[in-house]
């Protein structure tokens, strides 16, 4: 579900994908940190020339989830029943993050069915028969 926005999604879906980018940034940040540090020329205050695939490896990543991770925030303001377009409060620096943050900490809502996919119509209600590829 890269970039589905339609639907819902869990609190838990929403939180482990929280979690492994979190995860994620710390390990190579802490990497890019050390290494940036250790081969500094300047005792530190600019990050040595080993560091530069790790900074473009970050920046990479946190380039590639811009996508899947707004498609989860609208899909989880989608469970609690609220419009996707609210995920535009990320935009307010700060408060709109907290905001977002506890909207995903609510608990679902029956409201958030508007939300679901309207399936297609079953079989054991389809009036049109059944078409055969090839005639026999």
């Amino acid at each position: 579900k890269y970039a589905t926005f339609t639907g819902r999604a869990s609190r838990s879906e929403y939180w482990w994908w929280t979690l492994f980018t979190f995860l994620t940034y710390m390990v190579l940040g802490l990497v890019t940190y050390a290494v940036g540090i250790a081969t500094s020329r300047d005792g530190g205050r600019t990050p040595g020339l080993l560091a530069l695939p790790l900074i473009i490896v970050f920046a990479v990543f946190a380039l590639g989830i811009i996508v899947p991770t707004l498609a989860l925030t609208v899909r989880r303001l989608h469970d609690g029943g609220y419009s996707g377009l609210l995920a535009l409060l990320l935009l307010i620096p700060y408060v709109g993050s907290l905001i977002i943050m506890i909207f995903a900490l609510l608990p679902s809502s029956p409201a958030g069915a508007k939300y679901d996919l309207i399936p297609a119509t079953p079989a054991p209600y389809n009036s049109y028969p059944p078409q055969m590829p090839y005639q026999q």
